[in-house]
């Protein structure tokens, strides 16, 4: 009996040692696992810190190029608009020498003592006649046997106001255009003879003084006046729709009541060009009330339509 409990002993000994041993191992396992793990987590964190500070200095980089580029960009954008302002620039300049260009070309083609006072004013000598002159179709003309000539360029706007006087059912037709120097000298040596040198004077220019010698001025009559011009003339239809229409067509009456150069000529109209025309019309103007050198400015619009 003694010898069966002493081995029972050993037997529950061993079997302790052996527990002993195998949790001893499976501690010793653990723990060098647990140092292998620790050693993974530190090399890990290690190269994710390094990692990290790769990605932050990759970012910052990228950031710095995105604000290098957006520097580029702006300047880019500011050299672009340097460059359209100084297109525009040009342009502008280009602009403005092509209109003034232009306007000389325009100046250039118009006769300079177009717009001239020359009643009494300003003198046309014997040598000068308009560059360009247009007989009139004998249609518009009261006396259809008797040639009678107007400027050419001014023509267009005679011609539309007597078409449009004509349709809107009123008679007008010209009685006297273009006279030459010396026919304005023997016209006015005829008046001398008759009326006297004084009573002359109240109603015909002075050769080289008339504005019909330029060519742009006309005497219109109506039916009824037996073919006389007359101051009954402003009595007409005729003259009611030539105060009313004629400033349209760039025409405007230059010895109207109370003018200081002629008697009253309800009869005797000159083109002046239409904006002319207009301005006076609207600022309830005479041609001879303005300053030659206002009347001037209007010389490169005398035939803009």
């Amino acid at each position: 009996m003694k010898y069966t409990s002493n081995r029972g002993f050993l037997s529950g000994t061993t079997l302790y040692v052996v527990v002993i041993v195998l949790l001893g191992s499976a501690l010793i396992y653990g723990y060098r696992e647990i140092y292998n793990l620790n050693k993974k987590v530190g090399t890990l964190t290690t190269e994710l810190a390094s990692t990290t500070a790769l990605f932050s200095q990759n970012a910052n980089e990228l950031s710095q190029n995105i604000t290098d580029l957006s520097a580029k960009a702006s300047s880019t954008d500011q050299n672009i608009q340097d460059v359209k302002n100084q297109v525009g620039g040009v342009q502008n300049t280009l602009g403005s020498v092509s209109g003034s260009l232009g306007t000389l070309e325009k100046l250039s083609r118009i006769d300079p003592v177009i717009l001239k006072k020359y009643s009494k004013v300003y003198f046309l000598n014997e040598n000068y006649t308009p560059a360009h002159l247009t007989i009139l179709p004998t249609e518009y003309l009261f006396s259809p046997n008797r040639t009678e000539q107007f400027q050419t360029e001014s023509w267009p706007f005679l011609k539309n106001l007597l078409d449009d006087a004509k349709a809107s059912g009123v008679t007008l037709f010209v009685k006297s255009a273009y006279r030459s120097f010396a026919e304005q000298q023997t016209l006015k040596t005829a008046y001398t003879i008759t009326y006297g040198a004084g009573t002359a004077n109240s109603f015909s220019a002075d050769q080289g003084y008339s504005e019909h010698q330029l060519g742009t001025t006309v005497d219109l009559i109506t039916s009824g006046m037996n073919g006389q011009l007359s101051v009954s003339f402003d009595k007409t239809l005729a003259y009611q729709w030539l105060t009313n229409n004629a400033y349209r067509y760039g025409f405007v009456l230059s010895y109207p009541k109370g003018n200081s150069y002629y008697i009253y000529e309800p009869w005797h109209w000159r083109f002046v060009g239409v904006k002319l025309a207009v301005y006076l019309h609207n600022n309830n103007l005479k041609f001879y009330d303005m300053d030659q050198r206002e009347i001037d400015s209007y010389l490169v619009n005398t035939f803009d339509f």
